[in-house]
């Protein structure tokens, strides 16, 4: 369970990062690094084109979501679980977003979620119990 929540969370963060990249970053890959993300008088505030595509692609999180993918499947093959904040901190951002902006992929989110949580805890209850105290 942990680890197809990994895969989830690792396929939606690079494919995010990287449809952007081949949608946007052509068009408006040269403004990035010439100031053109910034609005008319240096204000962030104003998006332009190129502002826009840079929160789409690099500015994301796409590729933190791919990080936290991988840290998970990682965690996994060494048979240690995820901690659940990391669950519901993902759960609560996505559908707060998703409050803010639909349609988009935030239901395989949510199973991804599920998927932590449960395995999770299904991991942590079949570790032995570890006695209590000082040793």
């Amino acid at each position: 369970m942990i680890t197809w929540a990994g895969r989830l969370l690792l396929l939606l963060g690079a494919g995010h990062l990287l449809a952007g990249l081949v949608l946007t970053a052509p068009r408006h890959g040269g403004d990035w690094f010439s100031g053109g993300v910034w609005g008319e008088g240096g204000d962030i505030i104003d998006m332009t084109p190129a502002n826009s595509a840079f929160w789409l692609t690099a500015g994301s999180f796409g590729l933190p979501l791919a990080l936290i993918g991988a840290l998970v499947m990682w965690l996994d093959r060494r048979d240690i679980a995820p901690p659940t904040f990391l669950a519901v901190g993902l759960g609560v951002w996505s559908v707060f977003a998703a409050i803010i902006f639909e349609p988009a992929p935030w239901p395989v989110i949510w199973i991804a979620v599920g998927l932590l949580v449960a395995g999770a805890r299904r991991q942590r209850l079949s570790l032995p119990q570890q006695p209590q105290g000082f040793e």
